[in-house]
């Protein structure tokens, strides 16, 4: 019998223009169903996908305090989402709900 050897699935290696990581965020935001820390481990895979230490430096943030809060473990400050997301050359923008 043949063995299948498989790997585990990692999205930020799949994340490579700006537009794929704006689409991937507001996919998760669209599934997310009110679960902030849901959104911060979206916005850790494209800080990963992009480089989690120059991600770390433009939002003014360590290196380490940027993997904690990015876990999606805990639901970081909205401060800290606004930064990452300054820092990622992404915007937050709101709409209607047309359900």
């Amino acid at each position: 019998m043949k063995i299948t050897k498989t790997t585990r699935y990692d999205v930020a290696e799949h994340l490579r223009t700006p537009e794929e990581m704006a689409a991937y965020l507001e996919a998760c935001m669209e599934e997310a169903n009110g679960d902030a820390a849901f959104i911060a481990k979206a916005l850790g895979d494209i800080a990963r996908a992009k480089g989690m230490a120059q991600v770390a430096r433009d939002a003014g943030l360590s290196r380490e305090s940027l993997y904690k809060a990015l876990s999606g473990e805990r639901s970081p400050g909205f401060d800290t989402i606004l930064k990452v997301v300054n820092a990622l050359g992404l915007k937050l923008h709101a709409e209607t709900d047309q359900s």
